[in-house]
């Protein structure tokens, strides 16, 4: 059965990687960019623990245009969430109405939107809890730990096996838009870290940017609780618990989130690299998301806009490394926090 990664960026041509690695028939379909990267280098993967493989760019399945869609037996959408409907579009036009698609995406409501573009097929939400990012000489590095998480269905049974000889066996959870609202309180640190310039380890191990990270992430729980929402626990720590884990001191820190600390000191946020690339980023989807859910229930959530004010600004050529001290101030809190 074959496989289509729609979307090759960093997540995207990771997963596809590994599972070509494992024996399994894939086809990446993405930018003129990751094909050029490709061509230069190969496909080069590694992650923290030390696993690695390698692929010839001859040996590569890499197409640009979505029409290798029409063999696809599983289609995995990893394109941007400002690219969802436009990969529907695509879907709709190439894939075989038998193909199961999943949605590995950030953000909320990305698999509804594929859902409402594709009635009558099989749509489901994925999660990718591990960060990727594009080292020199072409290589894709894994550097967070994690498991993919997927919404519970049996069409998956036909997989699980090809996903575990990949090294990324399928976690199945029946309370997945729980999962969703977990894992988009825990990007919230991606606009954080992008805006510091430094690698997560680093901005995660700085109080100054955890404060600021803590502050989102209340007004997150907030918005939830008005909202009715419940976040899964998606990570080793309980969604409420994490703002006070975060607002610790440094060395405290260090003790009690050892586990969460364990990153390979290259790794980096998704936005960080939309930054560096000159790509738009997932801002709204992600710290917006919590704006607006706020705003709909009377509440605020200052905090969120700034940094998406801020992450507006680095778009447009803006300060992507600003001190904690500066970030704290920018998102109104204050400095000796």
């Amino acid at each position: 059965m074959k496989i289509v990664v729609f979307g090759a960026g960093s997540i995207g041509a990771f997963v596809g990687g590994c599972l070509l690695a494992s024996g399994a028939q894939v086809q990446l379909v993405g930018r003129p960019s990751m094909r050029q990267r490709i061509e230069q280098h190969g496909l080069r993967l590694s992650d923290l623990n030390g696993w690695s493989a390698e692929f010839p760019a001859s040996s590569v399945p890499y197409a640009e245009s979505p029409e290798v869609l029409t063999k696809a037996d599983l289609v995995i959408v990893a394109v941007k969430s400002s690219g969802t409907k436009a990969a529907a579009t695509e879907v709709a036009r190439h894939a075989p109405s038998s193909a199961m698609v999943v949605s590995f995406q950030n953000g909320i409501g990305n698999a509804a939107a594929l859902r409402d573009a594709l009635p009558g097929r099989v749509v489901l939400g994925g999660m990718v809890p591990f960060n990727v990012v594009q080292l020199s000489e072409g290589r894709l590095h894994r550097g967070t730990a994690g498991e993919l998480m997927v919404e519970a269905h049996e069409g998956w049974s036909s997989w699980l096996a090809t996903f575990a000889a990949a090294r990324l066996p399928l976690e199945q959870r029946s309370d997945f838009v729980a999962v969703q609202w977990g894992k988009l309180l825990l990007n919230l640190n991606n606009a954080v870290n992008a805006l510091s310039g430094v690698p997560l380890k680093a901005q995660l191990s700085d109080h100054r940017y955890r404060h600021v990270l803590a502050q989102l992430m209340d007004e997150a729980l907030a918005a939830f609780q008005a909202a009715e929402l419940t976040p899964a626990q998606v990570s080793g720590v309980p969604p409420g618990k994490l703002p006070a884990l975060m607002r610790l001191p440094d060395a405290d820190f260090g003790q009690v989130a050892s586990t969460m600390l364990a990153i390979d000191p290259q790794a980096r946020s998704s936005m960080w690299e939309d930054l560096e690339a000159g790509r738009l980023t997932e801002i709204d989807e992600l710290n917006g998301a919590v704006v607006r859910l706020a705003r709909e229930h009377g509440l605020s959530a200052p905090a969120n806009e700034a940094i998406c004010a801020l992450v507006h600004a680095a778009e447009r050529g803006g300060d992507r490394q600003m001190q904690g001290r500066a970030l704290l101030r920018a998102v109104g809190l204050q400095a000796g926090t």
